[in-house]
């Protein structure tokens, strides 16, 4: 039993070795052991909301992907829901400016 262990360490630390040289002298290996848990990119800048979002802002607002980010299906979910909330309130305000501008126009 004692020599099965000392052979399968020998194994793994062969293995381990090989993966190191391997990636050291940039030959293929794949990407998911070459790679390991690298830092998210930090080349997106972070587009956030103005004060007074529209419809437009919510549609260029960007999330940066990390190892252990949101769900981007969720994310998506969200922005869509926000996005449609905040142009049927627009259309809403806009149709009402238009109601008072009729009222107040002074008669010719």
């Amino acid at each position: 039993m004692s020599f099965f262990l000392v052979f399968l360490a020998i194994l793994l630390l062969a293995g381990v070795v090989w993966f190191g040289v391997a990636a050291y002298r940039g030959r293929q290996v794949p990407d998911a052991i070459a790679k390991g848990f690298e830092e998210p990119s930090p080349g997106l800048p972070p587009i956030l909301l103005p004060d007074q979002p529209s419809a437009a802002d919510v549609d260029r607002v960007r999330f940066s992907l990390g190892l252990r980010g949101y769900r981007m299906d969720q994310v998506d979910e969200v922005l869509e829901r926000l996005r449609d909330r905040i142009a049927a309130q627009d259309a809403e305000i806009a149709s009402l400016r238009k109601g008072v501008d009729a009222r107040t126009e002074p008669d010719a």
